[in-house]
C-alpha cells in the first residue's frame, strides 16, 4: 500500500514538472514554491504525499540556496512529523525554519511556523510553551491585519485552553474566531469552530446541542478530502453516542474515525479512538476486547509521549476494572490517572479520575478515603460545569445570531439601493421620453399615463421594502429584550450557585472535616449520616432540576413529546418519597388511575411532580395527608397534588409563579432556593399545559397542572395526516 502511495505521488510530481514552461529550469524558485503549495494542499487528505513534496522542495531549495523555500518546506515536513509522533524531528525542522524567517524578516512565515510549533506543544501537553508560540503568531497576524490567519490563531489558542480544562477562556477564543469566519465566509474555519464548540458542550454534558454542532460541522466537510477533520468529527459523534448509551451506532462512527487515523498515520487520533472503542466495548460487557483496545491506546500514547491520551487510557483501565469489581487492579490506574490529571491541570481528566478513584476506594472498603475522593469529584464537577461557561455560550450564540441578521439586513439594504438606482434610471428615461413626445401631444398623453402607472408600482415596492425593514427592526428589539431576560436569568443562577448550593456543600465539608480530625466518635458519626445523606439528596435533586431546566432554555432543546401513562411517573415519584413523608408522620397517597395517558416530555413532567411532592412534604406536619390524583378534563389530563399542611395566604399564592420568592423553612426547618416553582411553570408551559394553586392558611394547598391527553394528541395527528393525504 505504501509503495502504491509513493508511486502515485511520483506520477503527480512528474505531471506537475512536465507542465512547466519550456525555458524554465527544474531547480528554480518557482518549482520550489509550487512544490510547497502542493505539500500544504495535500496534508488533509494524504500526509505521506505532503512529506514527499516538502522534502523535494527542501532538497531543490538547498541546491540553489533559496532560503524562503527551505523554511517553507521545513514547516510542512515538521507538521507531518509531529502528527506521526516524531516530535524531536519536528522540533529540528521548526527551529531551523524560525532561524531562516528571522534572518529574512519574513513575518508571515514566522507566524505560520509558530502556529505549528504551538499545535505540537499542545499535543505534548506543554501548554505554557504552546500558548507562548500561539500568542507570538497572534501578535504578528494582528499587526498584519490578516483575518484568515487571525481566525486560525484564535481557534488554536482556544484548543490549548480547552486542553487545560479552562472552558470559559476556550469559548472566548472560539467565538472570536467564529465571528471572523462567519463574517468572511470562511467555510472550513466555521466548520472547525462548530466542532470545537461542540466539544465544550459535550464536556458540559449538553449532548443534544453537542450533536447538533458536530453534525453541522460534518455536513460542511462531507464529500471533501479533509480526512483528518472527518476522522475527528466521527470520533466526537461516537463519544457523544457512547455517553447516550447508543453503543452500536457509536461503534460505527468510531470505526470510521479509526480507519481515517490509520490511513493518515495519525498517532494522536489512533490512541484517542482506541480508548473510546475500549470504553464502548466495556459498557457492552465485552471486557477482553475493551482491555485489548485500551492496551493498544496506552502503548501508542507512551511511545509518542502524548500525555493527554496516556491519562485518558489509564483512567479507561480503572473504569473497566471497576466495572468488573476488580478494585485492587483498578486502584493503581485510578491513582496514576489522578496524578497525570493534576500535572496537566485538566479539569475533565481530574473529574473522571476522581470518580473512578472514589469507586475503587469504596470497593476496597476505605470509606474515609472514598468520601474525600467524592468531595474532590463534586468540587471539580462544579468547576467543570461552570455557570460562566453556560452564560457565555448563551450570550455568544445570541451575538452570533445577531451578527448573521445584521449581515442579512445589509444585503437587503444593498438590494434596496440597487432597486433605487434602477428606479432612478427609469425616471430619467421617463423625462427624456416626455421631452421628445412634447412635439406630439396625442402621443404624450398615452406615454405619460403608462409611466405614471410604472411609478406607482415602484412606490408600492419601496413601501413594501420599508415595511420589511421596520419588521426586522422590531425583531431586533425583541432579541434585545430576550438578551435582557438572559442577563436577569444569569443573575438568578449566579445567586443560587453562590449561596443556596454552596451553603449545604460547605456544611458537608465541615462534617467530613470533623470526621477527618477524629473530633467525633463513631456513634456520633453514625447519627449524623442520615442528615448528611438528606443534604446530599437535596443538593443532587436540585442540581438535576437546575441542569435540566438550563438545558431547556438553550436554543433547539430536544423535547420531543411522547405519550406515556401518568400513573407510571407518579407511582415512581411517590414511591421514592414515601419514606421521607413517613419520617415526618405524613400519609402520601397515589390516587392516579391506570388508564390515563398524557402527551408531553416525560422528564419535564417527572421533575414537576417531584418538586410539587417535595414542596408538599416540606410544609406538612405530623398526621397531615398528601394526595396525588389525576382525571380527564376535556382534551387535557388534570393532575393534582393536594396537602393538608400549613397553606398560604392569597397574596403569597399570587407571587409563586411570577418570580423568585424568598423560600420559607419547612415544618422541620427544611431549606429551599425559591426557584423550584418557577422552573415547574416554565417546563409545564413548554409542554403546552398550565399550572396554578389554590390554598388557605392552616388548611393546606392544592397544586394543579394540565397536560395534553394522549387521545387528543393522536386525534390531531390523525387529522393532520388525513389533510396531507387529501392535499
Amino acid at each position: 500500500m505504501a509503495v502504491l502511495k509513493y508511486f502515485i505521488s511520483l506520477l503527480l510530481m512528474l505531471a506537475v514538472t512536465s507542465g512547466f514552461a519550456a525555458g524554465e529550469q527544474l531547480n528554480d524558485t518557482s518549482t520550489v514554491n509550487r512544490l510547497n503549495k502542493l505539500a500544504a494542499a495535500r496534508f488533509s487528505s494524504d500526509p505521506d504525499t505532503t512529506f514527499y513534496y516538502a522534502n523535494q522542495a527542501i532538497n531543490i531549495a538547498r541546491e540553489i540556496n533559496y532560503e524562503t523555500g527551505i523554511a517553507d518546506g521545513l514547516v510542512q515536513a515538521g507538521h507531518v512529523d509531529y502528527v506521526r509522533g516524531k516530535s524531536e524531528s519536528a522540533v529540528k525542522c521548526f527551529d531551523e525554519a524560525i532561524a531562516i524567517y528571522k534572518k529574512l524578516n519574513n513575518n508571515a512565515g514566522l507566524a505560520a511556523c509558530y502556529l505549528q510549533y504551538g499545535r505540537m506543544c499542545n499535543i505534548l501537553a506543554d501548554y505554557s510553551q504552546a500558548l507562548k508560540y500561539l500568542n507570538m503568531a497572534l501578535a504578528i497576524n494582528k499587526q498584519a491585519n490578516d483575518e484568515y490567519a487571525l481566525t486560525d490563531s484564535y481557534k488554536n489558542i482556544g484548543i490549548v485552553y480547552f486542553s487545560q480544562g479552562k472552558l470559559s477562556e476556550a469559548l472566548d477564543y472560539y467565538y472570536k474566531g467564529l465571528f471572523i469566519a462567519v463574517k468572511n465566509h470562511y467555510r472550513e474555519f466555521s466548520a472547525d469552530l462548530y466542532n470545537d464548540i461542540g466539544v465544550i458542550l459535550q464536556n458540559m454534558e449538553v449532548y443534544p446541542n453537542a450533536l447538533e454542532y458536530y453534525k453541522k460541522s460534518l455536513a460542511m466537510y462531507e464529500g471533501t478530502d479533509h480526512l483528518q477533520v472527518l476522522g475527528i468529527l466521527n470520533e466526537n459523534i461516537g463519544e457523544v453516542l457512547v455517553a447516550q448509551h447508543n453503543y452500536e451506532k457509536a461503534i460505527v462512527y468510531l470505526n470510521k474515525a479509526n480507519n481515517i487515523a490509520k490511513k493518515q498515520s495519525d498517532q494522536d487520533g489512533l490512541s484517542s479512538v482506541y480508548t473510546d472503542l475500549g470504553l464502548c466495548y466495556a459498557y457492552k460487557k465485552d471486557f477482553p476486547k475493551a482491555l485489548s483496545y485500551l492496551d493498544t491506546s496506552l502503548r501508542i500514547a507512551e511511545k509518542y509521549k502524548i500525555v493527554y491520551n496516556q491519562a485518558y487510557a489509564i483512567i479507561g483501565f480503572a473504569t473497566v476494572y471497576n466495572m468488573q469489581k476488580d478494585y485492587r487492579t483498578a486502584y493503581p490506574y485510578a491513582v496514576k490517572g489522578q496524578q497525570i490529571g493534576v500535572k496537566l491541570g485538566n479539569l475533565s481528566i481530574r473529574v473522571n479520575a476522581a470518580l473512578e478513584l472514589n469507586k475503587t476506594l469504596a470497593g476496597l472498603g476505605r470509606i474515609n478515603d472514598a468520601y474525600k475522593a467524592l468531595n474532590e469529584y463534586l468540587d471539580l464537577k462544579t468547576k467543570l460545569k461552570d455557570n460562566e461557561s453556560i452564560q457565555k455560550l448563551t450570550s455568544y450564540n445570541f451575538e452570533l445570531s445577531f451578527a448573521v441578521k445584521q449581515r442579512l439586513l445589509a444585503e437587503q439594504q444593498h438590494e434596496k439601493d440597487l432597486l433605487y438606482k434602477q428606479n432612478s434610471r427609469a425616471q430619467r428615461l421617463t423625462i427624456m421620453i416626455f421631452l421628445v413626445v412634447i412635439m406630439a401631444m396625442v402621443v404624450i398623453t398615452g406615454i405619460y399615463y403608462n409611466e405614471k402607472r410604472k411609478q406607482q408600482r415602484v412606490s408600492s415596492v419601496l413601501a413594501h421594502k420599508n415595511s420589511e425593514i421596520l419588521q426586522q427592526k422590531a425583531d431586533m428589539d425583541t432579541q434585545a429584550a430576550k438578551l435582557n431576560d438572559l442577563n436577569i436569568l444569569k443573575d438568578r443562577l449566579i445567586a443560587i450557585l453562590a449561596h443556596d448550593l454552596r451553603a449545604p456543600l460547605s456544611t458537608l465539608r465541615g462534617l467530613f472535616g470533623l470526621l477527618q480530625d477524629d473530633s467525633i466518635s463513631h456513634e456520633e458519626m453514625l447519627s449524623m449520616i442520615p442528615d448528611v445523606l438528606k443534604k446530599l439528596d437535596y443538593t443532587s435533586d436540585f442540581l438535576d432540576t437546575l441542569l435540566f431546566w438550563i438545558n431547556s432554555q438553550m436554543e433547539n432543546f430536544d423535547r420531543a413529546a411522547k405519550c406515556f401513562p401518568v400513573k407510571e411517573i407518579v407511582a415512581r415519584e411517590t414511591e421514592h418519597y414515601y419514606e421521607q413523608a413517613q419520617g415526618k408522620g405524613i400519609t402520601l397517597i397515589d390516587s392516579v388511575p391506570q388508564e390515563l395517558n398524557a402527551c408531553a416530555d416525560p422528564d419535564s413532567v417527572r421533575i414537576v411532580v417531584r418538586n410539587l411532592i417535595t414542596n408538599a412534604i416540606k410544609f406538612s406536619r405530623d398526621k397531615d395527608v398528601i394526595e396525588v390524583s389525576a382525571k380527564r378534563d376535556g382534551d387535557n389530563v388534570l393532575i393534582s397534588i393536594k396537602d393538608t399542611g400549613e397553606g398560604m395566604t392569597a397574596e403569597q399564592s399570587k407571587k409563586l409563579f411570577k418570580s423568585k420568592v424568598n423560600s420559607k423553612t419547612g415544618t422541620h426547618n427544611e431549606s429551599g432556593t425559591g426557584m423550584g416553582l418557577l422552573f415547574c411553570k416554565d417546563l409545564i408551559e413548554k409542554s403546552n399545559g398550565t399550572i396554578w394553586v389554590t390554598s388557605k392558611p392552616g388548611k393546606g394547598s392544592n397544586f394543579f397542572f394540565t397536560l395534553p391527553s394522549a387521545d387528543a394528541a393522536n386525534t390531531v395527528s390523525q387529522q393532520t395526516k388525513e389533510q396531507a393525504i387529501a392535499g
